[in-house]
């Protein structure tokens, strides 16, 4: 039931396939969504609950990325359906390009620029 609740918003299929490249932080994850943090945290959450993501908190940056081979076979099967299904939608690759920008920006500036939003 959580996976298909998790499953059930376009941001949160967005999410999971933006981190098909690895690991980001959630201040990379909000300058690509353009959301308010609170509400990328939301989104996160039942992610998390779900087991669709891991997570590893190092200092104030929480770090987000896909649950590797030990997680549970739906875990597993949804992601892969997720990948098969979606990874050619117009907005995911737009996702992709703009997460490459994002990706070569430091993370702490981007961090810090927004907090003083």
């Amino acid at each position: 039931m959580a996976i298909t609740k998790a499953l059930a918003d376009e941001t949160r299929v967005r999410i999971l396939l933006a981190l098909r490249g690895g690991e980001l932080c959630v201040c990379q994850i909000t300058e690509l969504f353009g959301f308010a943090p609170s509400t990328v945290s939301k989104h996160l959450s039942i992610l998390f609950q779900a087991r669709l993501v891991e997570s590893r908190k190092e200092g104030r940056w929480i770090y987000y990325q896909l649950p590797g081979k030990s997680a549970p076979a739906a875990v597993r099967e949804a992601l892969n359906w997720i990948e098969k299904s979606q990874a050619s939608d117009p907005q995911i690759v737009a996702d992709n390009k703009q997460l490459t920008k994002i990706l070569k920006l430091d993370p702490v500036e981007l961090c810090k620029r927004q907090c003083q939003r």
